[in-house]
């Protein structure tokens, strides 16, 4: 079976689910509303550049996880979905998703945005497979750690070879969907890349290469 890959922030989904969870604490409260949208905003901004340091990132997009308990944090992560993230999924991020599930495809989301915000987004695809930055856990807590290579640029290509190693998986006739020039590295490598509603430096390395351009919106 063929893997198709999708990334998730402003591809699978009409928005970026890391920057849209800031943006639900702040609005229920549970972080300071002022400071932490300033770096929240800061942040996203360094992303789209692709300047963004993610080490720097994760310490501060992480905090809040450790600062609360599992149950409160999946109370809110309930609410963050209906409020948020469903109204970002698209009946043709769907339609692509069933094509390729259709066609008896492996189906993987890889993501930079850690597992605890994108696990539900996963399943809410059914997509059985995703491969996330992962949060350290101790005795049932985060820590505010990574666990772990973040699953960023380069270290997107890392995960998915670890984890096609695991899962007797290999590129041939891979496909790979994703918005950003952060994901270069890992379009570069795939049979199929598809630049989704891409950045301005996605879409011309995509003309350059000849690479398909899917206007998924």
């Amino acid at each position: 079976m063929s893997l198709a890959i999708f990334d998730l922030d402003n591809t699978l989904l009409r928005g970026d689910s890391d920057h849209a969870w800031g943006r639900f604490l702040i609005e229920n409260h549970v972080v300071d509303g002022a400071e932490y949208e300033r770096e929240n905003e800061r942040y996203y901004a360094q992303y789209q550049a692709g300047t963004l340091d993610i080490m720097e990132f994760l310490a501060f997009a992480l905090k809040p996880l450790a600062a609360h308990d599992r149950a409160s944090l999946d109370s809110w992560h309930r609410q963050y979905m209906q409020t948020k993230i469903l109204p970002m999924i698209t009946p043709a991020a769907r339609a692509l998703v069933n094509l390729h599930r259709a066609h008896g495809d492996t189906l993987v989301i890889i993501t930079a945005t850690n597992r605890f915000v994108t696990e539900p987004i996963a399943w809410e695809f059914n997509i059985p497979h995703l491969i996330a930055t992962e949060p350290e856990e101790r005795d049932g807590r985060f820590t505010g750690r990574v666990a772990g290579t973040p699953c960023y640029r380069e270290g997107k290509v890392t995960r998915l070879k670890s984890w096609m190693q695991e899962q007797g998986q290999t590129l041939q006739d891979s496909w790979f969907y994703s918005d950003s020039h952060n994901d270069l590295p890992l379009l570069s490598i795939v049979d199929h890349p598809v630049a989704v509603n891409p950045d301005d430096i996605l879409r011309r390395e995509a003309q350059q290469r000849g690479w398909q351009i899917l206007p998924l919106r």
